[in-house]
């Protein structure tokens, strides 16, 4: 395997380096469990799920930490909107979330820690930081001295690639903030009235939001690890944040080998946002396009790169499975039918396909080894899809036995790479169905209707069926096995 993956500390594609061999240590910053998951935090999440599931197809081992933030002030603001602890908000949006994450196809972390499991671990390194002279007490809060961590480090700032002066303008201090310098950050938060609370050297509080994710990643992956991941929305920040007290903490540079972001999804081409009309859970949208055609939107489009989310792309990545599950359906029909005597034609035939879908998995892997490239890889996977479709309309002759060795190749080549990328074969495999049972069991009426009217003669009014069935988006096959009807 040659993965090269783009590092946002060096601004360059390169080689997946680990400091074992063929094992993958992997943090991925997780959710605030304060709302339904939308989304947008479905497609930063995906993103490392294909990577895993990548890695793992090439025979790695990952290890997959991935960490719920299950105190902070929104968790607490919407505890209060709805009459509930803190706690009962975090438990109720968590279970909805993996919930959504089991229905989205999505691999359970190997580790998913939670903050307020991690108060003392937490503690501990904020003492640490104190004593080492990279942080300051202040009125029951303490804040991360980023000037004295820069004159040991000289590098805050690097992997946004903003310059201090920068971060300056950004930087912004609460009026109940009392610390040296505005571009400081908070450690340990001094809790106000009728918020959750622990009890600390500083007092009653609790921690900040930049310090769980150091104090978790380094007790779960060590330092330094291979690989940190998240949303784009998170460079600065926080994952600045995190280096730096991670660095402090353990002298460590740089304390992750590879840094790597996921683009932002918008929706229609606006940022998503409850008071624009446009905020789409995860729950909603896998009600109304199933998880291969969320999947299969993600993937469309290269993980960096900005996403574009609409009604219409949805309906048309469901439109793509449709020819998934046709050509998949194409392959098995032929394979089932009856096997042709051999001819030098068909030896032939066998050897163009056999080759053309050895080279289309290699591209398919050169695709997924530059950068995690799903939208090129799904590119070469179509072409396969493509080709079975071809032998399913075009090749009338039933298939010799080196063709349907050559077909036999194509279906189980197409439902492994499928599976790599983490569509569900066994639903694309399944007999398509329509939305509820009364439509689909007219469907099937009409069928038979049209059957026993070919058996009669009455080929003008079968043909009439299946024309209307045709305008309303159903094609009728007549196989050998009997009439089958699909999407079009």
């Amino acid at each position: 395997m040659n993965l090269r993956l783009y590092n946002t500390r060096t601004r360059q594609k390169e080689p997946l380096q680990t400091r074992e061999p063929n094992v993958l240590h992997m943090y991925i910053c997780g959710l605030t469990p304060y709302d339904s998951m939308h989304i947008g935090h479905a497609r930063a999440f995906m993103v490392y799920d294909v990577l895993r599931r990548y890695l793992e197809h090439r025979g790695w081992r990952v290890i997959h930490v991935q960490n719920w933030t299950d105190i902070d002030d929104k968790i607490i603001q919407r505890a209060n909107e709805l009459g509930i602890s803190a706690r009962e908000v975090a438990e109720r949006f968590i279970a909805e979330a993996e919930g959504d994450c089991l229905n989205l196809g999505l691999l359970q972390p190997t580790i998913a820690p939670r903050v307020t499991e991690h108060i003392p671990d937490i503690i501990r390194a904020v003492q640490t930081l104190i004593d080492k002279g990279y942080a300051y007490a202040r009125g029951g809060d303490v804040y991360f001295d980023v000037s004295r961590y820069e004159s040991e480090f000289h590098d805050y700032g690097l992997l946004s690639g903003q310059s201090r002066d920068e971060l300056m303008a950004g930087a912004r201090v609460a009026p109940d903030e009392d610390k040296d310098d505005p571009i400081d950050f908070a450690l340990w938060k001094s809790a106000k009235p009728n918020e959750p609370f622990w009890d600390s050297p500083w007092g009653k509080g609790r921690p900040g939001w930049h310090i769980e994710c150091s104090v978790m990643s380094l007790k779960y992956l060590g330092a330094p690890f291979d690989l940190h991941g998240g949303a784009t929305d998170l460079v600065f920040p926080h994952h600045e944040n995190e280096i730096a007290q991670s660095q402090a903490l353990t002298n460590v540079k740089p304390i992750v080998t590879c840094w790597m972001h996921a683009g932002v999804l918008t929706v229609s081409g606006e940022k998503m946002s409850k008071s624009l009309g446009n905020f789409v859970t995860l729950r909603d949208a896998l009600k109304r396009h199933g998880k291969n055609a969320l999947r299969l939107l993600y993937l469309s489009t290269h993980y960096r790169s900005p996403l574009d989310y609409s009604e219409e792309r949805a309906e048309g990545a469901k439109a793509s499975l449709r020819r998934i599950r046709t050509a998949l359906e194409v392959i098995r029909n032929r394979l089932a039918s009856e096997t042709e005597e051999e001819t030098e034609e068909s030896k032939e035939r066998a050897t163009e396909l056999t080759q053309f879908v050895e080279e289309s998995t290699r591209l398919f892997y050169e695709a997924m080894d530059d950068d995690l490239n799903t939208a090129e890889a799904l590119g070469y996977l179509f072409r396969m899809v493509g080709a079975a479709l071809t032998v399913g309309t075009t090749i009338k002759e039933l298939p010799s036995r080196s063709e349907k060795v050559a077909l036999n190749l194509l279906g189980k080549r197409l439902t492994n790479l499928l599976s790599v990328l983490g569509l569900d074969v066994a639903e694309l495999e399944a007999p398509e169905r329509l939305e509820d049972a009364l439509s689909e069991q007219l469907l099937n009426l009409l069928i038979e209707v049209r059957g026993q009217l070919r058996q009669r003669k009455f080929f003008d009014l079968a043909d009439l069926i299946r024309s209307k069935l045709g305008e309303l988006g159903i094609a009728l096959e007549d196989t050998p096995q009997g009439t089958r009807w699909r999407r079009v």
